[in-house]
């Protein structure tokens, strides 16, 4: 298992007294994404899963659909020349047939919110790569409400280091089915994406996917990518996020903090 935290000598400061010790930090390195040796991206990332990360990355953003796409996910041993290269490449080789063009990618697209186009055009166009949620079940909010606890337990590494995020999917009784962490928001996510897209279990219809931090709009069309129909946050969402969740069936929850929470698209049941 890859370390997910480094150690440091630090001095630390307070009203009793300085104090030199130990803190554990998360890890933050490069990992490059390549595909039939094409690299299609370089994401910051906290090292482990690298092989779910580069999964979930390119099923939400739309190059494969399905793990049957896949014929390979490699972990490079990177660069012998140069010692930091070591384990932050991934390469995948898809299925012969499967069309993969790299022009395509949505995050070249909607890379940011002044990316000059607007929320209901960008929303159309990535209903053109992941249809809305058709049906959803609705979620009981004491049962959703008792989600943090369970992710907050469950963090590892942000024990030690308090400087990660989390993105964790539950199912219908309310159990982790799997977590991840990492200093990126959307790299948490894609870890969790890409673990349900290799064990096949996609898509997670009747999950719910709980979000440490605040929720964005990429984070939702991820979710969508994965068939999740409801995602709830910690944090607060924004307002395209909001827009999103309205417009593509999925229900959405932030201010999640003990028995209170805010439903911004869909209705408790």
């Amino acid at each position: 298992m890859t370390d997910s935290s480094k150690e440091f000598g630090i001095q630390r400061v307070s009203p009793g007294g300085n104090i030199t010790e130990g803190d554990h930090i998360a890890r933050e390195e490069p990992l490059e994404i390549r595909v039939e040796g094409k690299s299609i991206a370089v994401v910051m990332r906290t090292p482990g899963n690298d092989r779910e990360l580069a999964a979930g990355f390119l099923l939400s953003e739309g190059v494969i659909s399905s793990p049957g796409e896949i014929f390979e996910i490699s972990e490079c041993p990177g660069n012998a020349k140069n010692p930091r290269e070591k384990g932050n490449l991934v390469e995948v080789m898809l299925m012969k047939g499967t069309n993969f063009d790299a022009a395509a990618l949505t995050r070249h697209v909607f890379s940011s919110s002044s990316c000059g186009i607007c929320g209901k055009a960008t929303i159309e166009a990535v209903f053109g790569n992941f249809p809305p949620i058709k049906t959803t079940t609705g979620i009981s909010p004491e049962q959703v409400a008792a989600y943090p606890d369970k992710l907050l337990a469950a963090q590892e590494t942000f024990e030690k280091t308090g400087g990660l995020h989390a993105s964790a999917i539950f199912d219908e009784n309310g159990e982790i089915v799997v977590l991840r962490e990492d200093v990126g928001r959307h790299n948490a996510l894609d870890k969790v994406i890409g673990w349900s897209l290799l064990e096949d279990r996609l898509p997670l219809g009747n999950h719910t996917l709980l979000l440490s931090g605040r929720i964005s709009f990429e984070l939702m069309q991820k979710a969508l990518a994965a068939g999740i129909p409801t995602v709830a946050g910690i944090s607060a969402p924004s307002s395209l996020a909001v827009e999103f969740a309205r417009e593509s069936g999925q229900t959405l929850i932030g201010f999640l903090r003990g028995k209170t929470m805010n439903f911004y698209a869909g209705k408790p049941c």
